[in-house]
């Protein structure tokens, strides 16, 4: 199985690996017996499988469902659980229930936190009661409103030396790895090259150690795309043709056809 230490050693060999989300026990199964070594049960849940504009609306009892579905479908990956919008933020201990509750309940193995200010407080504390937890910076959906919407962060001289020291100080206070999302490639290259942990990548550009996706993204299920997603399948087009077959069948007496139909024994069909 995939460890935080196994993470560490794929930076340390220079060795590039793949995240992805997962929010289910059956795509958790899939994409564990794909060989993705790290699943992160996120927060975009709240958009790509609940319908909401933002990820602000998902709820801590919302996360810890779909993360107990994907721990019950994932034997090899690690796990990753996403810490929703006010579930760490109020106090220290708040953050602390939170984050016991996914690894004691729903099966993660590690939390993540979105922002550096006082997430680094909270990072250091979960580190020393052995909670593992990745760090979030750039683009962080949490603070989408403050942001003035879903953009690009670390533009500026000022606003990439704050994302620098963020980095620092997050390690400093033990994260294992570190998602760099909606940053420039360059910024995200010096990010990498600076720290020891890992950095993984979404809109950061290739030099992150690892790079993940939302794997409704991946696999085409989902309308609207940024510019930093490549879409390797287009099960969006797959689903619908299937459907429509599928209907076209019902409605013309084709299915369920003999093979798909029960037979009553011989002996019983002479009282039917």
């Amino acid at each position: 199985m995939t460890t935080v230490l196994d993470v560490q050693r794929f930076k340390d060999e220079g060795r590039r690996f793949a995240v992805l989300t997962a929010y289910d026990f059956l795509s958790a199964r899939i994409l564990d017996e794909a060989g993705i070594p790290v699943l992160l049960v996120g927060d975009s849940l709240g958009m790509v499988m609940l319908g909401h504009p933002t990820t602000l609306p998902v709820t801590l009892e919302d996360m810890l469902h779909h993360a107990k579905a994907v721990a019950r479908g994932a034997r090899q990956a690690l796990l990753v659980g996403d810490m929703p919008f006010m579930s760490y933020h109020v106090s220290i201990e708040q953050a602390i229930t939170t984050a016991g509750r996914f690894l004691q309940e729903a099966g993660m193995h590690s939390v993540k936190l979105e922002g550096g200010g006082h997430v680094i407080e909270i990072t250091r504390r979960l580190t020393e009661l052995g909670i593992p937890v990745m760090g979030h910076l750039g683009l962080t959906p949490q603070f989408v409103h403050q942001m003035g919407g879903f953009k690009v962060q670390g533009k500026t001289a000022d606003a990439a030396a704050r994302i620098v020291a963020d980095a620092h100080e997050l390690q400093e206070a033990g994260a294992f790895s570190l998602v760099l999302e909606g940053v420039p490639s360059d910024l995200a290259r010096a990010v990498t090259t600076r720290l020891r942990i890992p950095t993984i990548g979404i809109g950061a550009g290739p030099h992150c150690d690892g790079q993940v996706l939302v794997v409704h993204d991946l696999l085409g299920l989902t309308e609207r795309q940024p510019r930093f997603v490549k879409r390797y399948a287009d099960l969006a087009g797959v689903i619908t043709s299937a459907a429509k077959r599928y209907a076209d069948e019902v409605e013309r007496g084709e299915f369920p056809g003999p093979e798909h139909s029960y037979s009553l024994p011989q002996e019983s069909r002479r009282g039917a």
